[in-house]
């Protein structure tokens, strides 16, 4: 499917369960870890499409620093592997609600102007895009599960026009207090070891809205 042109907000993934993402990825898809490391679309593909590409970096950075302020870094629970329907494509699915949402909502409400969505909302981690699975391999990252959540603590925009690399606009961190409970939380996940089958070689557990590229990042297709 041919990626639209525009402005896409990434969430970043960041800590060690996304360092264990990326060397999946490495393993199975090099062209997709080599392109950005390990993320969530949060504007461009699904929920709103992607921004016009005439908006300059203040624009983003005048509608988007107030969300960054308001929002503090989220620890998000990883579904089991799973993969679109009629595509090589391997994901992390995460479920549209609580605090991925509200950061998703907050965006979309930013005073943007948002192309119009081809899917709705439908956050994930892409583990494969380019690559045509072997039925081994794809049993493989299908026994793929993070058992410790996975820290998402910034926001990145960047321009993408295929086939051209895509182009890093702007970025911020998100910088809102969490609850007490979630602050312990987030300094805990810095030490966690995330365990994934499809990583240590152990046996299973295991919209089409999958990231596609742009370059040098990616955009849901």
């Amino acid at each position: 499917m041919p990626t639209q042109a525009g402005i896409f907000i990434l969430g970043e993934l960041t800590g060690p369960v996304a360092d264990e993402i990326q060397s999946i990825i490495e393993r199975h898809d090099p062209k997709l870890a080599r392109a950005r490391r390990p993320h969530v679309t949060l504007a461009g593909s699904s929920g709103v499409g992607p921004i016009a590409a005439s908006t300059s970096a203040i624009e983003l950075r005048d509608a988007l620093e107030p969300v960054a302020a308001a929002t503090p870094p989220l620890l998000l629970e990883l579904g089991r592997a799973e993969r679109f329907p009629g595509t090589e494509i391997v994901v992390l699915p995460i479920v549209p609600r609580g605090a991925i949402r509200t950061l998703h909502d907050r965006i979309a409400t930013s005073g943007l102007h948002f192309a119009r969505p081809r899917f709705a909302f439908s956050p994930h981690v892409t583990l494969n895009l380019y690559r045509t699975l072997t039925q081994e391999r794809l049993r493989t990252l299908l026994m793929t599960r993070m058992m410790e959540p996975v820290l998402l603590d910034r926001l990145q925009c960047y321009f993408t026009s295929e086939p051209n690399a895509a182009r890093l606009l702007l970025e911020l961190k998100l910088e809102g207090a969490p609850s007490v409970s979630s602050a312990s939380s987030v300094s805990s996940v810095s030490g966690a070891s995330s365990i994934s089958a499809a990583s240590s070689g152990g046996s299973v557990s295991s919209a089409p809205d999958a990231t596609q590229g742009m370059g040098g990042a990616e955009q849901a297709s």
